[in-house]
């Protein structure tokens, strides 16, 4: 009798498995026209999107962290903000996020910065419906990826520059992130 492999017998570091981008197009373009269906106003239509992202983001956090660092999670902000821009970027889009910048109006803002998202790359918006950034949905990606290492945070996607997602973080982790410089020196 042959011995069959369930799915919790195989190892997760295994490999990277890559979706067809036609398959992600219209797969993503489908989620889009789900939430504008179930939607009232462009900012439903981006919670709405945002929120399947965190679901992605909730899922993708371990098994990123488990590859690339042997679970071993950052503990610093910065080094959690590269993490996202590189490690996370990379397994999700194929290439790392363009910039990353600290806000110089308010020190809990921090932006991430990518010219030509690709989940903006085959969505076309009605006019009524122009201001809408399906960018949403890795916005959504971060902050469940930032919320799930203790780093509470609001991200949304906005137009500039291409798209620029902004990180609004709690009061609290950047007392903490202080808190920490402050002991190691």
């Amino acid at each position: 009798m042959a011995k069959t492999t369930g799915i919790l017998d195989k190892s997760l570091s295994r490999g990277k498995g890559e979706i067809n981008l036609s398959t992600f197009a219209v797969l993503f373009s489908e989620m889009v026209l789900y939430a504008q269906n179930r939607s009232e106003t462009v900012t439903d239509i981006h919670d709405k999107i945002s929120s399947y992202g965190k679901q992605v983001g909730l899922r993708m956090f371990d098994i990123i962290v488990l590859r690339e660092k042997g679970y071993k999670r950052e503990t610093k902000l910065l080094g959690m903000l590269m993490f996202i821009k590189s490690t996370v970027w990379k397994n999700l889009f194929g290439k790392e996020a363009d910039k990353l910048e600290r806000s110089n109006d308010d020190h809990c803002t921090y932006l991430l910065i990518e010219k030509d998202p690709l989940v903006n790359t085959y969505i076309s918006m009605p006019r009524d419906k122009g201001v809408l950034n399906c960018a949403a949905f890795a916005a959504g990606i971060v902050e469940a990826i930032l919320e799930s290492a203790s780093f509470k945070c609001k991200v949304t996607a906005h137009w500039h520059n291409g798209t620029a997602y902004v990180i609004q973080f709690d009061e609290s982790v950047i007392a903490r992130e202080n808190a920490l410089l402050d002991s190691n020196r």
